[in-house]
């Protein structure tokens, strides 16, 4: 516990300085081979199906917050949550060979992994609870990836400063055993501060990897097309792609 919490205490420390280290040339090289750096200690020190920490049902904490987005305005999200998410869909597109498109209940079907585990904030903040849902391997198996396709985008229902939330991970982490798609917290249904209908569970990675309001899970090559082509709505704004912890 104390090695996390320092390493989570030295990311926001860190994230906090990246955009004006981004500024300059010799910025962007630094952080690029420092983010390359920490990818591949983390890989070399926990091998590719290595566990995150679960924890036993009596330390689950008495509260999860919600950070970011905790309650949507924009598109159809409202209305979609007083329906109760009955028409909501997870589509899965892109590099695949067989294009899903899932109702909620397609994904309380499919088998389920419940897992309880630590979330790390980058803001310093912490919480323990369990989710359940299935594997995202399920779904990419179900869809066929591509030869081509490298990394997996999550698309998001809600909106940061205007913009739409989007994540990623490489297929290392999207085939890891303990990354769900989760639409449980606590044996309950997911409450909207914490992502509801869906939300990602990355569990060897920081907290804004956990992409919220899940809508679409798409496969692709490169970042290259992806708005600010970081991989993710805080990587465009500085922030590491990868946020192993």
């Amino acid at each position: 516990m104390r090695r996390r919490n320092f390493l989570v205490g030295a990311s926001a420390a860190v994230l906090a300085g990246c955009n004006r280290m981004a500024d300059s040339e010799i910025g962007t090289g630094l952080l690029d081979a420092g983010e390359d750096w920490h990818r591949g200690a983390q890989r070399f020190l926990n091998p590719r199906d290595a566990l995150a920490p679960e924890y036993p049902p009596h330390v689950i904490s008495p509260f999860f917050r919600g950070n970011g987005s905790v309650n949507p305005t924009n598109g159809d999200y409202q209305a979609q949550a007083a329906a109760g998410f009955t028409d909501w869909r997870l589509e899965v597109r892109g590099l695949v060979d067989r294009p899903l498109s899932l109702t909620l209940d397609n994904i309380r079907r499919l088998p389920q992994r419940t897992q309880i585990t630590r979330h790390d904030c980058v803001e310093g903040w912490s919480a323990i609870g369990q989710w359940t849902g299935p594997q995202l391997s399920v779904l990419l198996n179900a869809a066929g990836l591509r030869p081509e396709a490298r990394y997996i985008v999550f698309r998001c229902a809600d909106e940061l400063s205007g913009a739409p939330y989007y994540e990623s991970i490489d297929l290392i982490d999207a085939f890891h055993p303990q990354t769900i798609v989760a639409h449980q917290l606590n044996g309950a249904p997911l409450p909207i501060r914490n992502g509801a209908p869906l939300r990602m569970r990355i569990e060897r990675q920081l907290g804004y990897k956990h992409a919220k309001y899940l809508t679409a899970i798409e496969a692709v090559t490169s970042f290259e097309k992806l708005a600010g082509g970081q991989g993710g709505y805080w990587e465009d704004r500085g922030y590491q792609w990868y946020a192993g912890i």
